[in-house]
């Protein structure tokens, strides 16, 4: 058991090198226990995005950890444009608004003031040509979601756990390890407009980039302008 163990944390550690931006503290996301975190811990995770692709049925067996808790830790996962764990099972509906649902919103932030003081020279080049770009494809104004989402238009969701709220319908964020875009994978053909990017990460919802000079930009205004295009046709 104790081998079994000692191979399965490192998967975690994995995924963070491929979804993770900032690390995030599991004392951060409210609607968590300390039961559930201490659970986590004693195998190795101590951090949101160790969780990203994780096996949500394994985690719910340990000791200490609730549906609900694990439920809001995978909720948060999507809020950060992470891959999901695999296997959820919702919890009984609720029409219980907590805090932690109210996190990403718009803050009145001006998204080109924000790139500006990020502290990777590389991200700031990247931030100034996507706002460009998303500008050229959508044709409005960027507004800041949440800490550190570039978002376009607004889009009302609900989560199968029954959780609701509101989110850009695309956008980006340029964080240290890659730069997320969102809403590239709704357009017509966006799959096999994908294919034909260059070198990318797809998770649940998201786009992942390294390098933003190493991906066709025709091909990915293009992927813009039709998830831009679909999301105004719903």
């Amino acid at each position: 058991m104790q081998a079994a163990r000692a191979l399965r944390v490192p998967m975690f550690r994995i995924l963070v090198c491929i979804y993770s931006g900032p690390m995030t503290a599991l004392t951060e996301i409210k609607g968590t226990g300390a039961p559930l975190r201490r659970a986590l811990a004693e195998r190795g995770i101590t951090e949101l995005e160790e969780l990203a692709g994780a096996d949500f049925h394994e985690l719910l067996a340990l000791h200490g950890v609730g549906l609900k808790g694990l439920n809001r830790l995978n909720d948060a996962l999507g809020e950060r444009g992470l891959e999901a764990m695999s296997g959820v099972v919702a919890p009984e509906f609720t029409t219980t608004t907590t805090e932690a649902d109210l996190k990403t919103k718009p803050t009145g932030q001006s998204p080109k003031d924000w790139i500006e003081s990020l502290p990777w020279p590389r991200r700031v080049e990247q931030g100034r040509a996507l706002l460009e770009i998303f500008h050229e494809a959508t044709g409005v104004e960027p507004v800041m979601w949440g800490p550190s989402i570039v978002g376009y238009g607004h889009l009302h969701y609900r989560h199968e756990t029954g959780r609701e709220g509101d989110t850009a319908r695309m956008g980006f964020a340029p964080r240290k390890a890659a730069i997320s875009l969102y809403g590239l994978q709704d357009g017509d053909g966006a799959q096999d407009l994908l294919d034909h990017l260059g070198p990318h990460r797809r998770g649940t919802g998201c786009v992942y980039l390294t390098r933003l000079d190493a991906v066709d930009q025709d091909v990915l205004r293009e992927l813009i302008v039709r998830g831009w295009e679909s999301a105004q046709a719903h």
